[in-house]
């Protein structure tokens, strides 16, 4: 298991990233402590991920996905 430390988002924060995404993405536990590096994290995601000028493929996005994942010891 990571030993990163996580913060647990407020109930506003939580709902929204639920409304968004479905769930509340690991990634945003992780940044939460430093607002200033979740906003502009999340701006990349959205650019990245969401973006219909974005140039990586679905393929090349889950291929990231997965390597982070395995990084941050996300894998079971």
């Amino acid at each position: 298991m990571a030993r990163i430390k996580t913060a647990v988002p407020g109930a506003l924060l939580r709902r929204v990233a639920e409304a968004q995404y479905g769930y509340m993405p690991g990634i945003v536990k992780v940044l939460w402590p430093d607002l200033q590096t979740t906003i502009g994290t999340g701006i990349i995601y959205d650019h990245l991920h969401h973006a219909r000028s974005s140039r990586l493929t679905r393929l090349q996005r889950e291929m990231i996905a997965t390597v982070v994942n395995g990084k941050i010891g996300g894998a079971a």
